[in-house]
């Protein structure tokens, strides 16, 4: 096993290599970079005098005694220092390999935009994103794995038939669509308002007892996480479904119903193991995939300031240090959790051996 998670890390390098290098060139393919946005901000600014200052990240520029005369467009030495205060005086070769150099010692830069370095951000929206993947994916298994396990125990009867049409019909609703119903219902829309419609917390908060905090906490989390969680219940109550039907038609069931096991002993002290191998393997890949790209509509509705809105707002704002710092970051957790899923299929079930696998 040593070997095999060895290998898996050295792997994880050229990964991740690949993953920037690829987004890279598109990024440099792509119209409206920083360049270009603080241009179209000047030449809507008169600086009438020898130095324009204009907020970006806590830089100034300083045009000497040029300045911006209508259609003449901007002196070409402020257009010079602008590309030099955003890196793009070097070529994209270059400043690809600067970004590696500093992503190897975990320095992810500035922010153009926002005044503050790509890990402060990162850390500051943190809390949003844990709490909607976290309990998102709690509340999901929860309630997916026991009702799987009801429906595989009662396949084809009535009950089996009215839960898959309820969570066929929750996959097919969209989270947003969903969450914009739960706010007309009873976010003061049009009938009920006992839910708050912004933020994580209340703003007397801090002033609150721990039980009020905890309280206030998951009052401001009902909504949001009702709308996540709404479509993801099916594919993962279908799966525990056909992996525990699977199971149940095996030999050694029937061997072990053959011994005079109750089947409440035969459902959960054999096959519920085996059953649960992908389900609970599953999980940590499951987290991750709403931690990081299943919350961003959610986010927006609920104005929850969040990893999300932050990857979606830097992308449209090109703002490159961010953009490139969260990539990095989520692709290597990505790799990490896919490297730890597959660690949990052997403590699950000690026959899966990979080395031997890949031999």
């Amino acid at each position: 096993m040593l070997a095999y998670i060895v290998r898996r890390l050295l792997l994880i390098v050229p990964t991740l290599f690949g993953i920037l290098l690829i987004n890279f060139i598109i990024v440099q393919a792509a119209p409206g970079g920083p360049v270009d946005q603080m241009i179209a901000r000047l030449e809507g600014l008169d600086t009438g005098g020898a130095t324009a200052r204009i907020s970006g990240g806590g830089r100034e520029v300083s045009g000497g005694d040029a300045h911006y005369r209508g259609s003449q467009g901007l002196d070409p030495d402020m257009v010079a220092q602008i590309e030099k205060m955003y890196g793009f005086d070097k070529s994209a070769s270059e400043r690809f390999w600067l970004m590696l150099k500093s992503y190897a010692r975990l320095d992810f830069g500035e922010s153009f935009f926002r005044d503050a370095k790509v890990t402060d951000l990162i850390v500051e929206k943190m809390p949003v994103s844990i709490s909607l993947g976290l309990w998102s994916t709690l509340i999901t298994y929860l309630v997916s794995i026991p009702l799987g396990i009801a429906k595989a125990t009662r396949h084809g009867t009535p009950f089996d038939v009215w839960t898959s049409a309820a969570v066929v019909v929750g996959y097919a609703i969209p989270s947003f669509l969903f969450a914009i119903l739960l706010i007309v219902l009873f976010a003061g829309g049009s009938y009920f308002d006992w839910f708050p419609l912004r933020g994580l917390t209340s703003a007397n908060f801090a002033e609150l007892s721990l039980g009020g905090k905890l309280l206030d906490y998951f009052w401001h989390l009902a909504l949001p996480v009702t709308a996540l969680v709404i479509g993801n219940f099916a594919t993962l109550t279908l799966l525990t479904k056909n992996s525990f039907l699977d199971e149940i038609g095996k030999q050694y069931v029937i061997t072990a119903r053959a011994k005079g096991l109750s089947e409440r002993q035969v459902l959960y002290r054999h096959v519920f193991r085996n059953a649960m191998l992908l389900v609970i393997a599953g999980f940590p890949a499951a987290f991750l995939g709403i931690f990081f790209s299943g919350a961003l509509l959610i986010e927006v509705i609920f104005s929850l300031d969040g990893l999300g809105l932050l990857g979606f707002e830097s992308v449209v704002s090109r703002d490159y240090p961010v953009v490139f710092g969260t990539l990095f970051i989520f692709s290597l957790l990505g790799l990490l959790t896919k490297l730890l899923s597959d660690l949990s299929y052997m403590l699950i079930d000690p026959r899966i051996d990979f080395d031997s696998q890949e031999r």
